[in-house]
């Protein structure tokens, strides 16, 4: 099976080295592919001097940008597997594989890497933590499944869902209302526990100014999407 790992990349200059390493030694079945989505530092210098794939975004797409772009990528390359993966190194490649393995004997249609199964490694800010009960609610409210880690970024997919998520992606903040489109599909989401790092370099895009924004947009946007068919 193809295999790929979508690496969304906005100012990851001091990171990407580190994190494509990761996935070639300890990942070596899945291809890579860099989304730099206009960083304004030198990530797409240090791309080109280290040999690193890469796509170069002529306009900053924001995150949901920047990901449906690999998964373009993805389904316009066959690839029956793709995960996203932090450019900021806070994904562990080592489970790249597991994930991949679940993913295909339990038959899920998507696979969440969650801190919060065995909440080992780095759990997030108190802040942040709260957000995501709030959201993880939220999604047991709408769909009756309850999901650990719904902003997780680490998730990996079939390629039904590489098909869905080329036609339609959420521009910003695109995980928990992603969550609710493909339970609305009748889809199958599942978490394996994983431990994450904090991140190597630079701050959340998320401030606290910002979060409030976040719920409320992304609070409308999910119930929106539970009544979508």
């Amino acid at each position: 099976m193809k295999k790929l790992a979508i690496i969304p990349a906005y100012n990851e200059s001091a990171s990407i080295v580190n994190t494509v390493s990761d996935i070639v030694k300890n990942a070596p079945d899945f291809d890579y592919i860099v989304i730099n989505d206009r960083s304004a530092d030198d990530t797409l210098k240090v791309c080109k001097e280290n040999n690193i794939n890469y796509i170069n975004l002529p306009l900053n797409l924001g995150i949901g940008g920047a990901v449906q772009t690999g998964y373009w990528y993805a389904l316009e390359n066959d690839y029956d597997i793709a995960v996203q993966f932090d450019g900021d190194g806070q994904h562990d490649a080592k489970y790249l594989d597991e994930m991949a393995e679940f993913l295909q004997k339990s038959g899920s249609d998507m696979v969440i890497g969650s801190r919060f199964i065995e909440k080992e490694g780095f759990q997030s800010s108190s802040v942040r933590r709260f957000g995501i009960k709030y959201f993880s609610g939220i999604i047991k409210l709408l769909t009756g499944k309850r999901i650990t880690d719904p902003t997780s970024g680490f998730r990996m997919c079939n390629r039904e869902i590489i098909r869905m998520f080329t036609d339609d992606y959420p521009k910003d903040y695109p995980e928990p209302e992603t969550i609710i489109a493909i339970l609305n599909r009748n889809k199958t989401i599942n978490e394996i526990p994983v431990v994450m790092r904090a991140r190597e370099e630079g701050v959340s895009s998320i401030s606290l100014k910002k979060s409030v924004y976040y719920v409320v947009k992304v609070t409308l946007a999910m119930m929106l999407e539970r009544i979508r068919k």
